[in-house]
């Protein structure tokens, strides 16, 4: 077993999620990350993310719709996040170990599909930060799917005027997992081959 525990867990164990209806303001707010998130065709940021056991790891992440998304870790962490446009693939490299799951089942698939309509899954979180906008998905007929909540700061240099900041993640257990992002970069140029990987079963590990 891998001493690592599996990253970002919520990502690959959620179905979109339904939410009660906003209040007028929070469709607003809904309306504004739809249009941010079909604003951003591809981003790249640094992450910070955090588990349930004040681990941080750090890395890069590159996004690039519809469906690619990379956690690339930092030197010395022998794993590996990747959306290829259809299934996320987490790969373990220290015990040489992939599992994959349709995108479809990830709430991050908020991010990379701009055909998706949040407000049917996701409600504005109140913030006494006027300038902090925090929306969560949760469904509360399945409770073990978890909750995730993006954070977007309001920037007028940002993507319809809304930078993302980064996500928490809750899982049915309490367990909570935290990533921060930085230096974001919006909709630059993002080769495909970001997007392969190396199959630790077949060649051993990634360069």
């Amino acid at each position: 077993m891998s001493k690592y525990l599996l990253p970002l867990a919520v990502l690959v164990t959620a179905a979109p999620v339904m939410a009660a209806p906003a209040a007028v303001q929070g469709n607003a707010d809904l309306a504004a990350v739809q249009r941010s998130i079909g604003a951003t065709e591809t981003m790249t940021a640094a992450f910070s993310q955090t588990d349930r056991n004040g681990q941080v790891l750090n890395g890069t992440l590159t996004l690039k719709k519809p469906g690619k998304i990379r956690f690339q870790y930092q030197k010395g962490v022998p794993l590996l996040i990747v959306g290829d446009g259809k299934a996320l693939t987490f790969v373990d490299y220290s015990v040489k170990q992939v599992q994959r799951w349709p995108i479809g089942n990830s709430p991050l698939g908020v991010l990379l599909d701009p055909s998706r309509d949040i407000s049917r899954y996701a409600r504005v979180v109140p913030s006494p930060n006027p300038a902090v906008l925090s929306v969560e998905a949760y469904d509360p007929k399945h409770p073990e799917y978890g909750r995730i909540t993006l954070v977007f700061a309001r920037r007028g240099d940002a993507p319809a005027g809304l930078m993302l900041q980064g996500w928490a993640a809750l899982d049915s257990q309490g367990n909570r997992t935290t990533i921060r992002l930085s230096d974001q970069r919006f909709n630059v140029p993002v080769a495909d081959s970001t997007f392969r990987w190396t199959d630790p079963r077949r060649q051993g590990r990634a360069g």
